[in-house]
């Protein structure tokens, strides 16, 4: 049996912030001492282990303990596949090397985005089914961080459809999206945005860009969404949790409900993402748009919606250093709008609540008794928070306790 105290942190579980022991045995949380008399008793227990040769104190003085990042929508791999316009990289290098940089923003469970539609990088059909099948057999092997599939399904791509009816039925994906980014409505509703878009992305010129359009707007209307209704109920039956994306109004939120949705991924406005929430779905914003202050394309402010009540969690959408700044910026908001226990809250939007949304909650996502030892140690310098250490499944994957004063 291998056995860790973390001693000396303020521990941040799902309702309030305290200064706690916690004790590790087998990659599980079996104990979270708060009383001073269990915690004088856990350090002797300690002590006599590391005598013995058989345990391990991890010294989190000075640090916040809060539960593993848990990060559900993020498409940043396909910026490590192609991080310039004509330079694929290997995918086994591209996985292996953006997982080593997830444990150093904190971030033990990652659900990797993959579009299924035309487009660039992991977007077309053969580079992102041979992803699904890296990542599947990656993560059955060895991982530093445990490494789900989020299946963005691009409902315009017909020929796309197969692929996503068998990776339901092999249950080889643990999140489905479906995304409509046609012009006029969503994300492109402003007249002339997709087309400005596209010309920027892939260099297209305005001759081009045309006839992508005609041809997207051609292939939207053949969209069956009968059949996607009932895929999407066959994914949630499947214990696969659905997305609607880009959300504009309280009607659509409602047609993707009929689909088994239990997730509304970037709503657009705030009417929306009310409605989304008091349908009882759970409300997903980008962390870049709290850290940022606002959103990019100048859409929904995620961190007035949070304070609104009308989103509860975060993912880093495109950018995974964000996920931790935002947990604490928001802290301080959330504070200053009244709310008492402003750190707990803001890092279950990061933790617990997007387990639920996903439905492993029973196993990760808080700092509770049985649930995976999945955690980080955080100290903040100058307000920034910065990751000390991070252990998943008890098992430390990334550690750096030393900094030096240039001169």
């Amino acid at each position: 049996m291998s056995r860790r105290w973390v001693q000396n942190g303020q521990v941040v579980l799902p309702d309030r912030v305290v200064e706690a022991d916690i004790v590790l045995e087998d990659g599980l949380i079996t104990l979270i001492a708060e009383a001073d008399q269990d915690r004088a008793q856990q350090r002797e227990l300690a002590a006599e282990a590391l005598r013995a040769g058989t345990g391990e104190v991890i010294d989190a003085t000075g640090s916040y303990v809060l539960p593993g990042l848990i990060d559900i929508h993020c498409d940043a791999i396909e910026k490590e596949v192609q991080p310039r316009p004509n330079t694929l990289f290997p995918l086994k290098m591209s996985l292996i090397e953006f997982e080593r940089k997830l444990p150093v923003h904190g971030i033990t469970s990652m659900y990797h985005s993959l579009s299924l539609g035309v487009g660039l990088s992991l977007r077309g059909d053969h580079l992102l089914t041979e992803m699904v099948e890296l990542i599947h057999a990656y993560r059955s092997r060895r991982a530093m961080i445990r490494h789900g599939i989020h299946l963005r399904y691009e409902v315009a791509h017909l020929e796309g459809l197969p692929i996503v009816e068998r990776y339901i039925h092999e249950g080889k994906i643990d999140y489905l999206s479906f995304m409509d980014h046609s012009p006029g409505q969503g994300q492109y509703k402003e007249e002339g945005s997709f087309e400005r878009y596209v010309m920027k992305n892939q260099g297209v010129d305005v001759y081009e860009v045309k006839e992508i359009v005609t041809d997207l707007l051609e292939r939207q209307r053949q969209v069956d969404w009968r059949h996607l209704e009932a895929l999407g109920r066959l994914a949630a039956e499947r214990g696969i949790s659905v997305a609607s994306h880009d959300d504009d109004s309280a009607e659509r939120v409602d047609q993707f409900i009929r689909f088994g949705v239990n997730i509304s991924e970037f709503p657009m406005n705030l009417e929306t993402a009310r409605h989304a929430t008091s349908r009882g779905l759970y409300v997903c914003v980008g962390a870049p748009n709290v850290v940022r202050g606002g959103s990019h394309d100048k859409n929904m402010s995620a961190a007035a919606a949070i304070t609104a009540g009308a989103a509860n969690v975060l993912c880093s959408d495109y950018h995974p250093a964000a996920m931790l700044a935002a947990v604490f910026k928001l802290a301080v908001l959330l504070e200053r709008a009244g709310t008492e226990q402003g750190l707990a809250a803001a890092t279950a939007m990061a933790t617990l609540k997007p387990a639920q949304a996903l439905g492993v909650d029973r196993l990760v996502g808080s700092l509770e008794l049985g649930k995976k030892a999945d955690l980080i140690l955080v100290e903040t310098f100058d307000g920034y928070p910065m990751v000390r250490r991070t252990l998943v499944n008890g098992t430390t994957v990334y550690e750096s306790n030393t900094y030096f004063r240039a001169t």
